[in-house]
């Protein structure tokens, strides 16, 4: 497996009806997506007004697909979704369709959010229950004040590199600063790397 982490400005594209689609669609929008839209020939008045401009009323064809980078699929039948898988793949589309991991290029994680923090599971399909209680065991150990910490590490590392320090420099700091603030789970974890370059700190 090769675990990425897709920008929010990633032209989406979720396809489906029913229950399934509405979780997919949670999930999606969680992520905080800026170019998805839905394609589903099954919405009542409350997904459409949900939706607003991102709906489409129909199931996407071949030259929509292909406007897209990823492709989710939920809800559909088999044939209707094997239909849409093999348009983006023709079209270097990647693809996931819900809960037929031979139609898929990509599985989705379990997933843990604290704002920009972003934490994720996987068995590689094997053990999904593992997976939810790992995520279980995440939730619990980073709790909501996770996303104020990663704001506070964020906002020094930029203020360490607007002052001129090095890449070398701006990890030292940093790790200085986890170590001094022992916030669980990172008490006694947090180390002060050596002082060695470090492109991108």
């Amino acid at each position: 497996m090769l675990p990425l982490v897709f920008l929010p400005g990633t032209p989406v594209l979720l396809a489906g009806r029913g229950p399934a689609l509405l979780k997919r669609l949670g999930v999606l929008e969680a992520a905080g997506l800026t170019a998805l839209t839905v394609h589903t020939d099954a919405a009542d008045e409350a997904l459409a007004g949900r939706l607003g401009s991102r709906l489409r009323p129909r199931l996407p064809g071949a030259e929509e697909i292909g406007a897209a980078r990823l492709l989710f699929v939920a809800g559909l039948a088999r044939e209707e979704a094997a239909r849409l898988a093999a348009a983006a793949r023709a079209q270097s589309v990647t693809v996931n369709v819900e809960d037929i991991p031979e139609l898929c290029d990509v599985h989705v994680p379990a997933i843990v959010r604290r704002g920009g923090l972003t934490l994720t599971v996987s068995t590689a399909g094997g053990a999904p229950v593992l997976a939810a209680a790992i995520r279980a065991w995440l939730e619990d150990t980073f709790g909501p004040d996770w996303a104020a910490h990663l704001e506070e590490v964020a906002a020094l590392r930029a203020t360490l590199r607007a002052r001129g320090a090095t890449p070398a420099e701006v990890i030292r700091g940093v790790g200085a600063h986890l170590a001094a603030a022992g916030w669980p789970p990172l008490q006694g974890a947090a180390r002060c790397p050596p002082a060695a370059p470090a492109p991108g700190a």
